[in-house]
């Protein structure tokens, strides 16, 4: 049976846990990944979280996976990923992937203004 994109985020908000910005920074400085998933023309504009790795939801299995030649090795299974995108939407189902690849702590920051507003340090790309 077909899945619509609601059931679809019903199963990634579930799978995955929301975060606030207090702790995502607190995961962060544990070593967490943080993740952008937004394009990259929307990172350009606004910039990212300090620290973390921009990769576009499109891309996110190719760069989780090791055994994919795109691999990027701050990916690893043992280690938390806390991922945002604009609203929340696009972290929320990247995660859900994450989770379904083997990632055993993968959270959801939501969107980068929660990020913004929850004092999140920002850097330009």
């Amino acid at each position: 049976m077909p899945l619509s994109v609601k059931q679809m985020l019903a199963e990634a908000n579930a799978a995955v846990p929301r975060v606030t910005a207090a702790e995502a920074a607190e995961l962060q400085s544990a070593g967490a990944l943080v993740v952008d998933v937004r394009d990259g023309t929307e990172v350009a504009a606004s910039g990212k979280v300090k620290g973390a790795v921009a990769v576009s939801r499109g891309l996110i299995e190719f760069k989780a996976d090791p055994d994919s030649p795109m691999h990027d090795p701050a990916f690893r299974r043992d280690r938390p990923v806390v991922l945002y995108c604009a609203s929340g939407g696009r972290s929320a189902l990247a995660g859900k992937v994450l989770c379904d690849m083997g990632y055993a702590d993968v959270r959801n920051l939501g969107g980068f203004k929660d990020a913004v507003a929850g004092g999140l340090e920002t850097e330009p790309v």
